[in-house]
Order: structure tokens, then C-alpha cells, then sequence
């Protein structure tokens, strides 16, 4: 099927932003939904037609029916596992009314295709099963993870009731270029940029709690892959790789030359302590394996980190 328009929420933000980058490329007509709470203007292409707003406002459904996307990728979300235990409430307002929004939108529009940002990390709690896969029961700890697992629900029963295909991307621990440092930024972009600029960095807990780093680029091309006429349902994107947050500080001293103290803090409330999982499905399905390694993204990463942050100088 040939996409002539597309929608990305969240546009501004490090996935967003490189998917939109891709939609054009493809000569896709792209629009962008925004508020800039955590996506940066200086992320968005040019070629983008750029709406400030959030999600949470009653104008985004009559703005989604008014451009008439033919796809729509919904990234915008609210993302640190503490605010959503801090207040439930905000993070309930975005991640699942505002979902409600975009996806009223996508019926008015008659959109083909929605395509959501959801998390593995944080829906699977406390299993077993070790990579996870998609089938497995599951009862998020985080507020957040609710929030995510209750959009998903929505929209296995809208996009079912109007006949609206949708695919849901529950993502591994992503990192990359354009990754902020606000909010609950990935501890990747965190640590690197703490690194760089001569910071000590935290490490919460432990530091043996794991995480399944995927890079962006494989995950902007899982949501390229999404838009197959085949696609449909729950697909896990991920490595089924296991790193601890310690071995990352280990590989980023590494890259960064950083030879200063880690500090350490107390374990965020509501964060797992093993998160890694199985991406079999979205092979079988969607063709669709990770190709950039541990490794060579976070050298891509902090290669990027190094000119931007000296721009910024």
C-alpha cells in the first residue's frame, strides 16, 4: 500500500524525529505533532509540517481529521517511570487520553493504518520467562506501564469496533542520537552526556538491574515495517540481548575516556529489575531483527553526543 501522508506524534523526539526524517525520505508528506516538552524544534526536518501541541488538547482530533493522514505514528507520550508514580493522574491524562485524542482522530480521518510507541520494558513485571515474548501475562508495577498496557486495550477495541488496522511496537530500552537528557531520558543518553562534559554520573540501586538496548535506527525501521498491509497486533522490538546498567558505565568510560568517580543512588521506585525481550515474532511477521550492536551504537551515539554538544558550546 502506498502512504502519500503520515503524522508522527512526538515528532520532535529522538524517535520521532528520525522516523520523520525516513517518512521524507520516502517522499511521504509528514506532519508533526509536538508540545516540546521533551522534543527539541532543532530535531525536526525542515520538509515537516510542524504543529505545536500536545496530545492532551481537545484540538488534536479535529486537527488529525483536517490533514487526513493516511498513517499515523503515535510517539507522543509522557515517559519517567517516576513522575507516573509521583502523579498518577498526569500520566494518565497523556498516555492514555491523550492516546484517546490521536485515536479519535485516526476514525474521523478514516486513517489506514496506526502504528503506537508502547514499551515492553515496562508492561512485563516480575515474569519468569527471560527474553519475554508478547503472550505472557502481564501486571505492570509503574503507573506508566499501566498506562501503556490500558492504550493498547483501547486500541484493540476502537481500532476492532471501525475496522481501523493498528500495530503496537512494545519497545526495548531505545538510545541514539537526539536523545535528551530531560525527563527520564534513557541512561545511555544520561550517562554519556554526564561523561563528556566531565559530570559524575548516578547509577541508582545496584546497578545489576539489566536492560535490552536497542539502537533508533532499527527501531525507526520496526515502525517502517509496520505499515505492511500484513502487520497487525503486539510485536516486541528489541535485541533479547541482556546488558546491566553497570556494564553499560563500563563500555561508556570506554568510549567517552571518562575516568572519574560513579555515584550512587537509591532504586527508583517501580522500576524492573530484569527487562529484556523476545523479538522472534516481529522477524517472523514483520522481517523485521535488530542490525546495529551494542557496541557500534553507543560509538555512533557518543560520536554524535561529541559534535553536539561542542555546537552547543
Amino acid at each position: 500500500m502506498r502512504y502519500k501522508r503520515a503524522l508522527v506524534t512526538g515528532g520532535a523526539g529522538c524517535i520521532g524525529s528520525h522516523l520523520s526524517d525516513a517518512l521524507i525520505r520516502r517522499r511521504i508528506k509528514t506532519y508533526v505533532i509536538d508540545d516540546l516538552s521533551l522534543g527539541r524544534r532543532d530535531n525536526l526536518n525542515p520538509n515537516a509540517t510542524f504543529f505545536r501541541l500536545s496530545v492532551e488538547s481537545p484540538k488534536v482530533s479535529a486537527l488529525i481529521e483536517k490533514l487526513k493522514p493516511d498513517v499515523v505514528f503515535h510517539m507522543a507520550a509522557q515517559i519517567d517511570v517516576r513522575v507516573s508514580v509521583r502523579e498518577p493522574i498526569r500520566d494518565a491524562r497523556v498516555n492514555v487520553i491523550g492516546g484517546l485524542r490521536v485515536l479519535e482522530g485516526c476514525v474521523r480521518a478514516k486513517a489506514k493504518r496506526l502504528v503506537f510507541s508502547s514499551s515492553g520494558g515496562a508492561i512485563y513485571h516480575g515474569l519468569k520467562v527471560i527474553p519475554t515474548p508478547e503472550n505472557v501475562p502481564s501486571l505492570p508495577r509503574s503507573p506508566y506501564g499501566v498506562s501503556k498496557l490500558a492504550f493498547e486495550l483501547y486500541l484493540h477495541s476502537v481500532c476492532h469496533t471501525h475496522g481501523l488496522p493498528y500495530v503496537a511496537l512494545r519497545y526495548a530500552n531505545v538510545y541514539g542520537p537526539r536523545q535528551g537528557a530531560r525527563g527520564e531520558a534513557g541512561v545511555v543518553s544520561v550517562f554519556a552526556r554526564q561523561m563528556l562534559a566531565g559530570k559524575t554520573p548516578v547509577v541508582y540501586g545496584d546497578g545489576k538491574q539489566s536492560r535490552d538496548f536497542v539502537y533508533v535506527d532499527d527501531v525507526v525501521r520496526a515502525n517502517l515495517l509496520a505499515m505492511k498491509p500484513s502487520a497487525h497486533g503486539v510485536f516486541n522490538i528489541a535485541t533479547g540481548r541482556e546488558t546491566s546498567v553497570n556494564g553499560i558505565v563500563r563500555l561508556l568510560r570506554r568510549e567517552t575516556g571518562y575516568r572519574g568517580k560513579i555515584g550512587s543512588g537509591p532504586e527508583v521506585r517501580g522500576e524492573e529489575r530484569r527487562s529484556v525481550l523476545d523479538a522472534s515474532l516481529a522477524k517472523r511477521v514483520l522481517g523485521w531483527e535488530p542490525a546495529v550492536g551494542l557496541e557500534e551504537g553507543l560509538a555512533k551515539t557518543v560520536a554524535w553526543m561529541r559534535t553536539h554538544l561542542k555546537s552547543q558550546a
